[in-house]
């Protein structure tokens, strides 16, 4: 598990938390097989695998679509016509692809990370000018935020908790 060091720079300190609670939440999907990640566990229909969805659409948002790189985030659009589509797992999308979906996520966010200046400003989908520190200080909360609640929802599913594997 990635751990913050204590006395580095803003950006590498930023990258690492970012980077610690991305290995949580694909810890919390470890072991579990498509119809346990697929199960709606809340009366909402959350689901493990829309949650991770919905995190992989969110990196593109903030470190590709805001400064103005490829993105594969879900359109503002989408949600006129389903208010949970960036959550919501169809049939057709497979665990495979929802998981390799995440994975281009983070390898696009942190290309962006890499090349682009802390205080470096974007323009997000909605208009609002951020900068960089912004959108990872963001990032971080989201991914916080949803680590947690995976780490319910994979409790419900079989009873492990915590944030990442025991020791030993």
């Amino acid at each position: 598990m990635t751990v913050v060091p204590p006395t580095a720079g803003e950006k590498p300190s930023l990258v690492a938390s970012l980077q610690r609670h991305r290995e949580a939440v694909l810890w919390k999907l470890a072991d579990l097989d498509d119809e346990q990640l697929r199960r709606h566990l809340t009366g909402s229909g959350t689901t493990l695998l829309g949650t991770v969805k919905q995190l992989a659409s969110a990196e593109y948002t903030w470190f590709c679509a805001t400064f103005g790189r490829p993105s594969e985030h879900i359109p503002a659009e989408a949600f006129a016509e389903d208010p949970q589509a960036d959550r919501r797992i169809h049939p057709w999308e497979g665990t495979d692809g929802v998981l390799a979906y995440y994975a281009r996520a983070r390898a696009a966010a942190d290309e962006a990370v890499r090349e682009l200046k802390i205080a470096e400003r974007g323009t997000t989908p909605d208009g609002t000018v951020v900068t960089l520190r912004w959108a990872l200080l963001h990032a971080i909360e989201e991914t916080a935020r949803h680590a947690g609640r995976l780490d319910v929802l994979r409790e419900l599913v079989d009873g492990r908790t915590g944030d990442h594997p025991p020791a030993g």
